[in-house]
């Protein structure tokens, strides 16, 4: 499996965003899919998961993570953007149905979009 983040970029404080992952390979369904995201001189954290069964967990009610099955597909929406919210946001699975807010849990990670919130 291959990930591919997209939509990250400058957005204004206030606003909203929604980041796409696309996943290649097989066993979409199968997978438990997460958005982590990471700032300069900090650990990488968790923003969001979504199990095959659809389980949810988020960070933050600011947070919403869906997914479309047909397109191998998980999406990331972010709303009332803070300036905080600035970093690279990675999309991650595993094949753990339970959602893992430790990064280390997670098997696979796409190279990351870069989310920047002006004030």
């Amino acid at each position: 499996v291959q990930l591919l983040e997209s939509g990250g970029g400058l957005v204004q404080a206030g606003g909203s965003l929604r980041l796409s992952c696309a996943a290649s390979g097989r066993h979409f369904n199968w997978l438990t899919m997460g958005w982590f995201r990471q700032t300069p001189g900090k650990e990488r954290e968790f923003v969001a998961g979504i199990s095959w069964t659809g389980d949810l967990d988020s960070a933050e009610d600011r947070f919403t993570i869906s997914r479309d099955n047909t397109r191998n597909t998980v999406y990331l929406q972010i709303n009332s953007l803070k300036s905080e919210d600035t970093g690279v946001y990675y999309c991650a699975c595993t094949n753990q149905q339970e959602i893992e807010t430790r990064a280390s849990q997670w098997h696979i990670w796409g190279q990351g979009t870069q989310v920047t919130v002006s004030s």
